[in-house]
C-alpha cells in the first residue's frame, strides 16, 4: 500500500472512529436525560404539587409545538391506518403515566432501579410473547439484579437485610414495575412497527407526543386535576419543568432515536446503567435523596455491573 494510501486510510479510520465516539455521546446525553426523569418528575409532584397528568399533558404539548416544524415532512394521513400505531400509543401511555405516578410515592433512585431492569423484562417477554430464545446469562442476570436491588433498598444489613420501604415506596415500586413492562413492550414495538409498518422513527415520536398530549389531558380533565396551580409555582419550579420537557420529552427522545440510527439497538442499550448513575446524582443534588450505607453503594455497583455485562454480552453475540 503506498503511503498516500495508507495515510487516506487511516485519516478514514480516525473519522469512522471520531463520528461513533459523537454518537456514543449523544446516546449517552439520551440516558442522561432518562436517567433525570424520575428526579424531575419527583421534584414536579412532591415539591412543586403540580398535578400528575396535567404535567405530562402540558409537557408533551409543549415538546409537540416544538418538534412539529421538523418532523412534519416525515408525517401523513396514512399513519393512522397502521393497527400496531394504535397499540403502540396505548402502550406509551400507560408507560408514561405510571412512570410519572411512581415517582410521587417512592424515591426517583427506585424508580430508575427498577427501570433498569428493562432489559431483562424484554428478554422474558420476547420469550412469552414471540418464543424467541432467552439470550445467555438471563436468568443469573435476573437473580443477581435482584439481589443488588435488595441491597439498594436495605437498611441494616449487618443485622439482615432489612428493607427500608414504607408502605408508599411498595405502591411506588409496583407502579414503576408496571411501567418497565410497558417499557418493555414499547422496545419490541419499536422494530415491528418501523420495519414491518414502514413507520419512520419520526413519526413513532410523533405518535407518541401526541397520544400523552390527549390521553394524559382527558385524564387530567376527568380527574379535575388543578391546573391553577401553574400559576402558583416559582422560578425554581419553572425551571425545573423547562428541563422536564427540553432536557427529557424532547432532548432525550430526540437523541435515542438519532443514536439508535447511528449505532443500533445493542450498543445503545449497552450504555443504560448509566440511567442510574444520572438518577444517582440528580437526586442527590435536587432533593437530597443519596445512598445511605456502604451496602446500598455495593448494590447499585452489583446492579450496574450485572446489567451492562449483560447488554454487552449482547451487543458480541
Amino acid at each position: 500500500m503506498s503511503p498516500m494510501n495508507n495515510a487516506s486510510s487511516t485519516a478514514t479510520t480516525t473519522t469512522r472512529t471520531g463520528v461513533s465516539w459523537l454518537w456514543l455521546t449523544v446516546a449517552l446525553f439520551a440516558h442522561t436525560g432518562w436517567g433525570a426523569y424520575p428526579v424531575l418528575a419527583r421534584y414536579l409532584q412532591t415539591i412543586s404539587h403540580l398535578p400528575s397528568m396535567a404535567i405530562l399533558a402540558l409537557g408533551n404539548a409543549l415538546a409537540l409545538v416544538v418538534y412539529l416544524p421538523f418532523a412534519y415532512r416525515h408525517i401523513n394521513a396514512s399513519l393512522w391506518r397502521t393497527p400496531i400505531i394504535w397499540l403502540f400509543a396505548l402502550v406509551v401511555s400507560i408507560r408514561a403515566m405510571t412512570n410519572l405516578t411512581s415517582a410521587r410515592f417512592t424515591l426517583a433512585i427506585y424508580v430508575q432501579l427498577i427501570t433498569l431492569l428493562t432489559p431483562l423484562i424484554v428478554a422474558l417477554l420476547s420469550k412469552l410473547l414471540f418464543r424467541e430464545r432467552l439470550p445467555p446469562f438471563t436468568l443469573p442476570a435476573i437473580g443477581l439484579s435482584i439481589f443488588g436491588s435488595l441491597l439498594m433498598m436495605s437498611g441494616d444489613v449487618s443485622s439482615g437485610v432489612i428493607l427500608r420501604l414504607t408502605g408508599s415506596d411498595l405502591i411506588g415500586i409496583a407502579i414503576a414495575f408496571v411501567s418497565a413492562c410497558a417499557l418493555a413492550l414499547y422496545m419490541l414495538l419499536i422494530p415491528r412497527a418501523t420495519s414491518a409498518g414502514h413507520v419512520s422513527a419520526e413519526a413513532m415520536l410523533f405518535v407518541q407526543l401526541v397520544a400523552l398530549t390527549i390521553t394524559c389531558g382527558a385524564m387530567s380533565l376527568l380527574l379535575r386535576e388543578p391546573w391553577s396551580r401553574f400559576a402558583a409555582i416559582g422560578l425554581l419550579d419553572w425551571i425545573v419543568f423547562a428541563a422536564f420537557v427540553i432536557f427529557v420529552l424532547l432532548g432525550a427522545n430526540l437523541g435515542q432515536i438519532v443514536a439508535l440510527r447511528q449505532l443500533g439497538a445493542p450498543l445503545v442499550s449497552s450504555t443504560m446503567g448509566w440511567r442510574l448513575i444520572s438518577a444517582l446524582a440528580l437526586a442527590a443534588f435536587l432533593l437530597g435523596e443519596a445512598l445511605q450505607s456502604v451496602w446500598q453503594v455495593l448494590g447499585a455497583v452489583i446492579v450496574l455491573v450485572t446489567i451492562t455485562v449483560y447488554l454487552r454480552r449482547q451487543y458480541r453475540v
